[in-house]
């Protein structure tokens, strides 16, 4: 059963929206997003790309600039080394394009999941040492890989490592003592000592301020780099990275961007994946377009989804377009016959009591096993791993509920795993196969997670009464957006209300519609995506009458606007 809770954040709501024109309403919603003070609600409701912190700040920063500006000098060969992820394809293209334009000798290599695995490796570096490749630079991976590190600069090459994923440690007696590779510079925004203001970038992002430190140091136009934040936007969402503060402005900016952008693979995906004319938001990345960027490095290579975005000419956009397309497709056919084995494992096994979910499936595509747990996840709200065999043992993905740490978990679990890394919701592992057993164990052994952590929280922001609802209301709603993590869809809620006419549509038949009645007997169109059959019979069996939490919308259909509410969770 879901916990249901108000928040109830307090401030001087008549004040915020005189000063900031806005409805005490609104002014409500943004102070329950923890926005507080005037600059930082300007900020919020008004913020540019003029406010965006100053890349120098990242410790490591001036080091990689020096250094890069150096090597684009001597005309050394450069190779930016990315992650086969939609972060990791953004961050490579972004890398490539800037030093492209201050004139490097630049090329890229992206792992093959299967054959590389994660990150950066010993293959990798041969590789480059055989190409004749001077200096590499790592984006969205590099700051667990000091060992690897070590063998390239003993084979005499320059590293950079840009990442922004959680420094490893090792806890002793005086605390945790964090190990940072040995590279020639480190730009992360997570590492210690590093006063850059903002933690919370992606792997894109990071590369981005360095491209825009590179130009400004080298006497180049930054905002020739501008179109480049529409790929910082698509990495933000796809890495569900908190959509607060500068990431907030990053992604408004990005999607802005996004709507004219003159990328051709770009403009030939979102034709072919039928965004094409629609307002595109931060929702349509993280459902629709990244999933076809990230299915070129499960299923096949992601140098495919890169060449995408470098594409020269419509024509090859448009196949490879199409080619993303279709590998998608085959991955959500996939990931749906392995969710239901996943399934039939917990609810067949013991398994089913534990706090964290260990569920072995050794058949299944390694690629697909964080999908995999992030379904399950939301099935069962649990921490979810998913391991399966790989070439070199076993291989995992996890993904997290919010008061549980996942890197935290496995760095207690770190003698019992060859490799892992990653962040508090998210994280990827490497293990010999006779430890999984012990693995699931200590994990559950060392899990504190209290059963109230495990009832999944329904936060609401305030009752709304349907005379509120207003087309004005709905419009000054999109102030808020872009909406993600850390910057979540308002939760409105209403009790005691009358549904009535209540039918199944859609083609699916996966769609429930209705008149709900409130309890001042104010009515308003409401359609209920979330199991319609489930909601249809709820209805019948309470005479038609529940609390509902929603979120107010217009739907325009032949010409006619008309104001309807979604229903989200009903009880």
């Amino acid at each position: 059963m879901e916990r249901w809770v108000l928040l109830r954040k307090g401030a001087d709501f008549e004040a915020i929206s005189k000063k900031f024109h806005i409805s005490p309403r609104l002014a409500s919603l943004i102070r329950n997003r923890d926005v507080i003070g005037d600059e930082a609600i300007n900020q919020y409701l008004n913020g540019t790309i003029a406010e965006l912190y100053d890349g120098m700040q990242m410790k490591g920063m001036p080091q990689a600039v020096e250094t890069l500006t150096e090597k684009i000098r001597d005309r050394e060969k450069i190779r930016v080394i990315g992650d086969y992820d939609c972060d990791g394809i953004n961050a490579t293209y972004i890398l490539l394009e800037g030093l492209e334009k201050l004139g490097a000798k630049v090329d890229s290599d992206i792992p093959d999941r299967i054959k590389d695995g994660y990150g950066l490796n010993q293959h990798l570096i041969d590789r480059a040492h055989e190409d004749g490749i001077d200096t590499i630079i790592t984006c969205d991976n590099g700051i667990a890989a000091a060992k690897e590190i070590e063998y390239g600069k003993a084979l005499g090459m320059t590293i950079i490592v840009t990442d922004h994923h959680e420094v490893p440690y090792k806890e002793n007696e005086v605390g945790r003592r964090y190990i940072l590779p040995p590279a020639d510079a480190v730009v992360d925004p997570r590492q210690e000592g590093c006063e850059y203001p903002f933690k919370g970038l992606c792997g894109a992002a990071v590369a981005y301020k360095l491209v825009e430190a590179l130009c400004e140091a080298n006497g180049q136009d930054v905002e020739d780099l501008d179109y480049l934040l529409e790929n910082v936007a698509i990495a933000t969402v796809a890495d569900v990275m908190d959509l607060t503060e500068e990431n907030r402005i990053l992604v408004k900016q990005g999607l802005e961007m996004l709507k004219r952008t003159s990328n051709l693979g770009l403009r030939a995906l979102i034709q072919c994946i039928g965004l094409e004319g629609k307002k595109i938001q931060a929702y349509h990345i993280g459902f629709i377009l990244a999933p076809c960027l990230n299915a070129s490095g499960k299923l096949d290579t992601a140098k495919r989804a890169l060449a995408l975005l470098r594409a020269k000419t419509e024509r090859e956009a448009d196949m490879l377009a199409g080619d993303l397309k279709a590998l998608n497709e085959s991955r959500r056919d996939m990931t749906d016959r392995v969710v239901d084995e996943a399934m039939a494992k917990v609810e067949q096994t013991d398994i089913r009591g534990d706090k964290v979910l260990v569920i072995y499936l050794p058949d299944c595509h390694e690629s697909l096993a964080g999908l995999v747990a992030g379904r399950v996840r939301e099935n069962y709200y649990r921490p979810v791993f998913v391991l399966t065999d790989s070439e070199d043992g076993v291989k995992g993905s996890g993904r997290s509920i919010e008061s549980y740490s996942m890197y935290e978990e496995l760095t207690g679990c770190g003698d019992l795993l060859t490799k892992f890394g990653g962040h508090p919701m998210a994280a990827g592992l490497s293990i010999d196969k006779e430890n999984v057993e012990k693995f699931k164990r200590r994990l559950n052994d060392q899990c504190t997670l209290s059963e109230e952590e495990l009832t999944e929280k329904v936060v609401i922001d305030m009752e709304l009464p349907f005379t509120a609802i207003t087309e004005h209301f709905i419009e000054e709603l999109e102030y808020l957006e872009p909406f993600g993590k850390g910057n979540t869809k308002p939760v409105f809620a209403a009790r005691g209300v009358f549904m009535q006419h209540v039918k199944i549509i859609g083609k699916n038949k996966n769609v429930a519609k209705a008149t709900a009645i409130d309890a001042a007997g104010n009515r308003m169109e409401a359609i209920c995506f979330h199991d319609a059959q489930e909601f249809a019979k709820q209805c019948e069996r309470n005479n038609g009458k529940m609390s509902i939490t929603f979120y107010p919308g217009i739907n325009e259909f032949r010409g006619e606007r008309q104001i309807q509410i979604v229903i989200t969770h009903y009880r």
